[in-house]
């Protein structure tokens, strides 16, 4: 089924069901026309998207086997464990896959909408390849974009943030389709706002954030869910004035101040538990997280009041001076 720009009803549908992890929804609710409707909507588009890469992979493969044989869905389900089992290190049983030809043939039109690169190295090649029902093209083309990029374990999922009008202060409002959150000029204290998509898997993320009106005084970084209006959110932080917040430790001059048109990206390194910023292209150290029991989870934050406008987006790669 192709998608429809005009289809409005569609577009909305397609867009709530992009912000639910697909790993939850039974594999009996979705077809594989609908699933490539899905894809299609949001690969290599910057739209909001709540499932790493290889879910992704993972749902699509297990979908295509249910539509051959109830044997085939078995055992692509012992043969492509959840990222969340691969984190505890459960064995991956490798064995013939029954219908192996038909599942390939099935799974066809779903592959041009999933992005391999996105994909840990490890995993293609200990999981996905082993497996036999993708192209050697896409795999080696995966591999060699890997090669090139000098690192495999950048973003894992697609699309780009969005602020949450459903998690941001009463007197901020969300415009251009939550790409920019601004305070209304009544807004004089400090309101919080989050994203969308939570960061809850190994890796590396990176996102920028565009100031594109400052305030006297304000906060953009990373933090854990549920702390960021506590006193002492979790999570790091750079403020206006160029300091490094880290889990209730201050980091002084860290950067220069920011204001209007001040270009923030973030480094946030799930792997070692650092968090680093760049601005304006010139990139400050990455600092240890101070808090030893620092959670698995995270959102990207801000913090404003009036005239603030600030603007989230996918990292735009620009000269970076080190």
């Amino acid at each position: 089924m192709p998608f429809i720009e005009d289809n409005i009803l569609q577009n909305l549908l397609v867009e709530k069901v992009a912000t639910i992890p697909l790993n939850t929804i039974e594999f009996d609710r979705l077809s594989i026309a609908g699933l490539q409707c899905l894809l299609s909507f949001t690969h290599k588009k910057a739209k909001s998207f709540a499932t790493p890469e290889y879910e992704v992979f993972r749902y699509s493969a297990i979908l295509a086997a249910k539509q051959v044989s109830n044997d085939a869905f078995k055992t692509l389900m012992k043969c492509l464990p959840t990222l969340e089992q691969i984190k505890n290190s459960i064995q991956v049983e490798n064995e013939p896959i029954t219908d192996h030809c038909k599942v390939t043939k099935e799974l066809e039109p779903l592959i041009d909408f999933i992005d391999f690169n996105q994909i840990k190295g490890k995993i293609l090649t200990d999981i996905i390849e082993p497996l036999g029902i993708i192209p050697a093209k896409t795999i080696l083309d995966a591999y060699r974009q890997k090669a090139r990029s000098h690192n495999t374990d950048f973003n894992e999922i697609r699309g780009t943030q969005f602020w949450d009008e459903l998690a941001c202060g009463s007197k901020l409002f969300i415009e251009e389709n939550g790409k920019v959150v601004s305070a209304s000029n009544d807004c004089h204290t400090h309101q919080g706002v989050r994203a969308k998509i939570l960061i809850d898997s190994k890796g590396i993320f990176e996102w920028d954030f565009i100031i594109e009106k400052a305030c006297k005084w304000f906060w953009v970084g990373v933090c854990a869910p549920g702390s960021f209006n506590n006193d002492e959110p979790i999570g790091w932080a750079l403020s206006s004035e160029g300091r490094y917040y880290n889990s209730g430790n201050y980091l002084e001059d860290y950067c220069p101040s920011l204001g209007d048109g001040t270009r923030i990206t973030v480094h946030l390194d799930m792997n070692k538990k650092t968090c680093a910023f760049t601005v304006d292209g010139t990139r400050y150290p990455e600092v240890l997280n101070c808090n030893n029991n620092l959670p698995s989870k995270f959102y990207p934050v801000a913090s404003l009041c009036y005239p603030g406008r600030f603007r989230i987006q996918s990292h735009q790669k620009l000269d970076v001076i080190i």
